[in-house]
């Protein structure tokens, strides 16, 4: 069974910075893809980020791109959210999420395995 744990949400300014994390643990953790979504109240779940984790190949929603980046840590199973020039509108719970399947879009809620419990991200304005 695979755990996701996230950490390092909060409250920052707008145009301020912060960096997620996310731990994964379990035998059997073997991911293709490890995401970030992130669901503001009274919206869907939406695809904000995510990393192939055998060669780091980064993909972005466009509403981040420029702003965040992803990265990985193979050796501690842990990817990273680093998020800059943050807005009020970026607020959300993020989650952390990964997938064992190759095919299927990156972008899609329902094509990811294994998802985090989420970290809340405030941007005050």
């Amino acid at each position: 069974q695979v755990q996701l744990v996230e950490s390092g949400g909060g409250l920052v300014q707008a145009g301020g910075s912060l960096r997620l994390s996310c731990a994964a643990s379990g035998r059997t953790f073997s991911p293709t893809y490890m995401g970030w979504f992130r669901q503001a109240p009274g919206k869907e779940r939406e695809f904000v980020a995510a990393i192939t984790w055998s060669d780091s190949r980064t993909y972005y929603a466009d509403s981040v791109k420029g702003r965040f980046t992803i990265s990985r840590d193979n050796a501690k199973n842990t990817v990273y959210l680093q998020m800059n020039s943050l807005k009020p509108e970026d607020t959300a719970v993020y989650y952390c999420a990964a997938r064992s399947r190759r095919y299927g879009s990156i972008s899609y809620v329902g094509t990811y395995d294994n998802w985090g419990q989420g970290t809340q991200v405030t941007v005050s304005s």
